[in-house]
């Protein structure tokens, strides 16, 4: 999903365009080569090709014919480089075109300027470094041409066939100092395109990454109602495993497609809580329209868990109250002990009754369970940062275990570990986590366990097929909890026995969102309770030891 964008990418690029555009000036020479050849064996022959020497024309087209075929086969090898073979193209041309105008009579037809041609088209592909070269090279021919047609008298030159020569030069000169030119702007054209692009490229790709990691689920779709992108916190809210991009919004979700519809017509019943299956959760979707007004071109659609948005703002009344809370609860320790005292010398007394000492046995047990209250709400006043780690979820799975039987006293048998592979390394700190999972497993051998056989904790987890992270699931043999409870069992104080503190679960929610670890209720298949553990910040450990 997230790709790295580095340089050489554009690299790549004017590569492709390099072996493109001698594609191109391959089909120029080739033209060209059929040109003269048409030319010189038919009746239109305005440049008269080839009348002073025909034989020597001939030869010189077949040699020039040849050459292009060994220029071909060498362009689709693509060996040696692009900018070598624009440079023996230039020195052919040079030499056939010198040939080409030697035998049709010298410098008086006019053909040198088809050199000045390959001088250009080449100095543009060189990026204008060889141009005054290929000028100077074109030069020394022409001049070398006209000097041996005047040695032995060849064509009936005279004074004016050396300015021709020279003028020839000139405009030699002249066209590759312009094709300089040209070059520069293009080289400096090509490497802004190639920056921009490159930026362009990282924009997206944070753009991209802070989408895809973004809490709130974002969905675009365009006119069609075919799904344009996807976050994962979107993909888990909506709870469709094999929905994927380029899919129709109704054929997965119905009910957001209807809300949206209601919304577009602006009629009453969108921005409404819907159900998803999974979860039992209930999203509240915003959309905002994309394109011109006069024509939407697709919608962009937020999707927030409407129990997350009540439970934040709840957070923010807890955070004033969990530090009232805990000054009461100081308060309250104290007379708590008076109690607790009195009632240890009341059942050592001599004169207590048997039928009193029940009552004492209250005082004592109700007690500790207001002691066990004021140790957890102070435990949350003294809540510490969280110091995350890379740790294998395997590894830390299997030390928890190790220490928690260790500490209750359970034989190994009580778990059944089962962590899939690819092995992840998630960032938590171990010991928030620890904490997590003792609170959990606490409350698997209290209430998940019916029977009077020894306890069963399954804890399966990894990257799951169908999960956008790693999961851990807590799993027991018990019946679960009552669907009217599982709204409330997050909260402060809430029980269903009449020993519990009420703050077990809700110690664990918030150690979990420190961690950046989403912890929710769901029911298995056999109606078992699972408690599911999602990590947000993870690598897989072939990615993390590179």
């Amino acid at each position: 999903m997230f790709q790295h964008i580095t340089t050489p990418q554009p690299l790549k690029t004017s590569q492709a365009v390099s072996w493109r555009t001698l594609r191109l000036f391959f089909m120029y020479r080739l033209v060209l080569a059929l040109g003269m050849w048409f030319a010189f064996f038919s009746r239109f022959n305005p440049f008269l090709l080839g009348h002073t020497f025909p034989k020597l024309f001939t030869a010189t087209i077949i040699i020039y014919f040849c050459l292009l075929v060994i220029g071909a086969l060498l362009l689709i090898w693509r060996t040696p480089s692009a900018e070598s073979q624009v440079q023996i193209a230039v020195y052919i041309d040079i030499i056939i075109i010198t040939m080409v105008m030697h035998v049709s009579g010298g410098v008086t037809t006019g053909l040198g300027l088809l050199i000045a041609i390959s001088i250009t088209l080449g100095s543009l592909l060189t990026g204008g470094r060889m141009a005054l070269h290929y000028a100077a090279l074109a030069s020394l021919s022409v001049l070398a041409e006209q000097l041996y047609a005047e040695s032995f008298d060849l064509f009936s030159t005279n004074v004016s066939s050396y300015t021709q020569a020279g003028l020839l030069g000139v405009t030699f000169f002249a066209v590759a100092l312009l094709a300089y030119g040209l070059a520069r702007q293009l080289r400096e054209t090509e490497q802004l395109a190639q920056q921009r692009g490159l930026d362009l490229a990282n924009l997206a790709q944070v753009n991209e990454y802070i989408i895809q990691h973004m809490n709130t689920g974002v969905l675009v779709v365009d006119q069609s109602w075919k799904i344009r992108l996807l976050n994962d916190t979107a993909w888990r809210l909506l709870g469709c495993m094999h929905a994927k991009v380029g899919d129709n919004l109704r054929k997965h979700w119905p009910e957001l497609a209807r809300q949206a519809v209601l919304w577009l017509q602006d009629l009453p019943g969108s921005l409404e809580t819907f159900p998803v299956q999974s979860g039992g959760k209930e999203l509240r979707p915003q959309f905002i329209p994309l394109g011109q007004k006069q024509q939407v071109g697709g919608l962009l659609i937020f999707l927030e868990d409407s129990v997350r948005v009540l439970e934040q703002a709840q957070q923010i009344k807890l955070a004033s109250l969990g530090r009232l809370t805990a000054s009461i609860a100081h308060e309250i320790r104290n007379p708590l002990g008076a109690i607790s005292h009195a009632g240890q010398l009341l059942k050592e007394s001599p004169s207590i009754h048997q039928s009193e000492q029940r009552l004492i046995e209250i005082i004592r047990s109700n007690s500790l369970r207001v002691n066990n209250i004021i140790e957890s709400v102070l435990q949350l006043s003294r809540r510490s940062r969280a110091h995350p780690e890379y740790i294998e979820l395997d590894f830390c799975v299997e030390q928890f275990v190790e220490e928690f039987c260790r500490s209750r006293m359970l034989p190994p048998q009580c778990f059944q570990i089962q962590i899939v592979a690819p092995i992840v390394k998630i960032q938590v700190d171990v010991r928030q986590l620890t904490q997590v999972l003792e609170n959990l497993c606490d409350n698997a051998l209290k209430y998940g366990n019916t029977s009077t056989e020894l306890p069963h904790i399954k804890l399966h987890g990894g990257r799951l097929q169908g999960f956008a992270l790693p999961i851990l699931e807590i799993i027991d043999n018990g019946p679960g909890i009552a669907t009217e409870n599982i709204r409330q069992i997050f909260e402060p104080f809430f029980t269903t026995g009449n020993k519990g503190t009420g703050l077990g679960l809700y110690i664990a929610k918030e150690l979990c969102e420190i961690n950046q670890i989403d912890i929710e209720y769901i029911t298995t298949s056999d109606s078992r309770g699972c408690f599911r553990l999602s990590f947000h910040h993870w690598k897989l450990h072939e990615v993390f030891e590179s």
